[in-house]
């Protein structure tokens, strides 16, 4: 636990997004749209060769670390498997497809090894998913995946890991053979979830040229999402602040448990699948009414579940600050570890990278001065990510309601909603831990 005066840090979080509220009132609109402006650079190239030589690369790699999860050390901490899928993936990858845009598609260990297959055997799906689905079976697929994340009582288990990894690269194979490129979109929660974060990366393609800008310019000019795509958007947000609710005193304390005296996870696997759907639930139903009511205060224009899909892209960088700053202590941490695997990846005392005498520490814990710098990055991290989210709700607000006076009005409540997150996401981090 980061023992630091937090109270300070959380008001003057809460006041950042709190001002930045109040100088959209009085901002021009002009400097709003130059902040999600892109630069273009040079011709974009569609070819996908490339990216399948580079899918099929990965997908080799991906095979090695299971086969090194079901051969290598028990470990999680030695095994490289869990490693690359908790550190190297789930916290590095998915922070830099966040911030520098759609790295997913060049190591996504389905594109080349499906290509293949369809240049080998048949070019076109063997069934049609129905469109009356929508991006429900992502929704579910995602949620499949935090379960195992939050509620599985080992997901570090390297053999146990590799057999949730083989299944469902297997199981996202045959879906893709069957369905085609459409369950990649609609389907297939992590691919999901990498295309809604590259929207928010400042590299991407603007008309036919690669282009560069502002963190969120992307998502302001891609188009209005479906339905079912905003609600995996708040979906990844309900599950990222789940993902630390479950770990605090306050929850524990709410399910009887002495966080003092944890039992293991495998005392808590109902709890915590019921509340990460409660948790989601009530996030959407929230952000629902913040809708509503903004529609109310501008008085309509728009219809409510149109205007429910065009500001839910504006969640995004909300979910990304918390991604980084609640797995950032982790990342410090475990990614030494990561790097000691890839040294020795069999536990035989090999030094393939010449780290022969390579140590973990975690004494940057011990100094409150590097504490302070830590526990700063973290809620910078939520802070901005609010504040992105606030500009870019204002800027959709804008093109949609055209003047500044109803797109304010129309933002309050939303506005009030982020406000109230940023306390949230910066008590979370600062909450006491009872594992």
């Amino acid at each position: 636990m980061l023992l630091l005066p937090t109270d300070i840090y959380i008001s003057a979080g809460v006041a950042s997004v709190a001002l930045t509220v109040l100088l959209l009132t009085v901002l021009p609109a002009r400097r709003l749209r130059a902040v999600f402006r892109p630069i273009p650079l040079w011709r974009w190239s569609a070819r996908p060769i490339g990216s399948n030589l580079t899918s099929c690369l990965a997908f080799l790699l991906l095979c090695t670390l299971i086969w090194l999860g079901m051969t290598g050390p028990r470990d999680p901490l030695t095994n490289p498997l869990p490693l690359a899928i908790w550190t190297v993936w789930w916290v590095g990858l998915v922070s830099l497809q966040g911030v520098l845009g759609d790295l997913w598609r060049w190591v996504d260990p389905w594109r080349g090894p499906v290509a293949l297959t369809r240049h080998v055997l048949w070019q076109g799906p063997l069934l049609r998913l129905p469109a009356a689905l929508g991006q429900s079976c992502a929704i579910l697929t995602f949620l499949g995946f935090v379960i195992i994340l939050l509620a599985d009582p080992a997901p570090s288990d390297p053999a146990r890991l590799a057999g949730y990894v083989g299944l469902y690269w297997l199981f996202t194979y045959l879906a893709l053979l069957v369905f085609g490129p459409r369950w990649r979109w609609r389907g297939e929660g992590i691919s999901m979830l990498m295309r809604s974060y590259a929207a928010v990366g400042i590299f991407g393609r603007y008309r036919d040229r690669f282009a560069v800008g502002g963190i969120g310019w992307q998502a302001t000019r891609n188009r209005t999402p479906a339905i079912g795509a905003a609600i995996f958007m708040l979906v990844m947000l309900g599950c990222g602040s789940f993902d630390g609710l479950n770990e605090t005193f306050w929850w524990l304390d709410l399910l009887g448990i002495n966080p003092l005296e944890f039992p293991g996870r495998s005392a808590v696997i109902w709890q915590n699948i019921v509340g990460l759907i409660v948790a989601n639930m009530a996030l959407i139903a929230a952000y629902a009414l913040a809708i509503w009511l903004g529609l109310t205060l501008a008085g309509g224009g728009l219809g409510w579940a149109r205007a429910f899909c065009i500001f839910a892209p504006s969640i995004l960088p909300i979910a990304l600050g918390y991604h980084i700053g609640h797995y950032l202590t982790s990342m410090l941490v475990n990614g030494q570890y990561a790097l000691a695997a890839l040294n020795d990846p069999l536990a035989r005392g090999d030094s393939l990278l010449g780290l022969e005498t390579f140590y973990v520490t975690t004494g940057f814990f011990n100094s409150q001065d590097s504490v302070r710098v830590i526990w700063l990055s973290q809620a910078s991290a939520v802070v901005i990510g609010h504040i992105l989210a606030i500009l870019m709700a204002h800027f959709s607000a804008l093109r949609h309601f055209g003047t500044n006076r109803r797109a304010t009005l129309s933002q309050l409540p939303l506005a009030g909603f982020m406000v109230l997150y940023t306390l949230f996401g910066l008590w979370l981090l600062a909450a006491p831990r009872g594992f």
